[in-house]
C-alpha cells in the first residue's frame, strides 16, 4: 500500500484542486470529504462523492459521482471507484483495482436494525467485516461483494454477480450467487485453452494451472 500525501480539505463547497509537485489532487466542489483523510497525488473526487474520516487513498485514483468511501477504508494507487459505488470499512483495495458503477462491497454479515430487545442498533451493537480486494481485480457493475470475501489477483467479478465466498487469483465469476466460469487474464480478456495451460488471446501471455491455481507461466 502507497504511503499518500496528506491533503487537508479545508471548507466544504469550494472546488479544491491540490499542487503536489507531481500532480494535483482534485476534489470537486460538492464532494463530501471528511477530515482527517489522506489522498494521493493525481487523485480525482468528483462530483457528490462521500469519504469518510479516516480514508485513505492512493495516488491517481479517480472516485466517481455519488461513491461512498467509507471511514477508514484504504484503498491503493491507480484504483477507479465509478458512479455510485459503495465501499464499506474496513474494506481495502490494492493497487490498479476496478469497482464498477453501483457496486457494493458490504460489511454486515448479519444485517438487523435493532437488536434482540428491539433498541436501534449502534457501532457497539456489531461488528463490520471487510471485502479485501486484491491488485489488479475487477468488480462489475451493480455487483454485490458480501462480505467477508476476498476477491484475489486480477479475478473479475461478471456484472450484477452476488459474491458470498473466496475468488481466486485470476478467476472469472458470474451469477447469483457467483460461481466461476473461467479465467482472466492480466489485460482483462477470457483466457483461452493453450496445451496444458493457458493463454491471453489479446497479449499472447501464457499461464499455468495447477491444482485450480493459476499463475503466469514461466517466461
Amino acid at each position: 500500500m502507497p504511503q499518500p500525501v496528506n491533503t487537508p480539505t479545508g471548507t466544504l463547497g469550494s472546488t479544491e484542486v491540490h499542487s503536489t509537485g507531481l500532480s494535483e489532487t482534485f476534489i470537486a466542489e460538492t464532494a463530501d470529504v471528511a477530515d482527517p483523510h489522506l489522498v494521493g497525488p493525481g487523485t480525482r473526487v468528483w462530483h457528490l462523492a462521500q469519504l469518510r474520516e479516516g480514508a485513505v487513498l492512493g495516488s491517481e485514483c479517480i472516485v466517481g459521482r455519488s461513491a461512498y468511501i467509507g471511514p477508514g477504508v484504504r484503498v491503493g494507487t491507480r484504483c477507479k471507484i465509478q458512479n455510485h459505488a459503495l465501499v464499506y470499512e474496513p474494506a481495502e483495495l490494492g493497487d490498479g483495482v476496478f469497482i464498477g458503477p453501483a457496486a457494493v462491497l458490504s460489511n454486515d454479515t448479519y444485517p438487523r436494525a435493532t437488536t434482540i430487545d428491539g433498541r436501534l442498533k449502534t457501532a457497539a451493537d456489531w461488528t463490520a467485516v471487510g471485502v479485501q480486494v486484491a491488485d489488479g481485480a475487477s468488480i462489475g457493475a451493480r455487483a454485490v461483494c458480501v462480505a467477508p470475501v476476498r476477491i484475489g489477483r486480477w479475478a473479475c467479478v461478471g456484472a450484477g454477480a452476488v459474491v458470498v465466498r473466496d475468488v481466486p487469483d485470476y478467476a472469472l465469476v458470474a451469477g447469483v450467487p457467483a460461481r466461476q466460469i473461467g479465467w482472466v487474464g492480466e489485460a482483462g480478456h477470457r483466457l483461452v485453452p493453450d496445451g496444458d495451460g493457458w493463454r491471453c488471446p489479446v497479449t499472447g501471455s501464457a499461464y499455468a494451472e495447477e491444482d485450480g491455481v493459476l499463475r503466469r507461466a514461466e517466461q
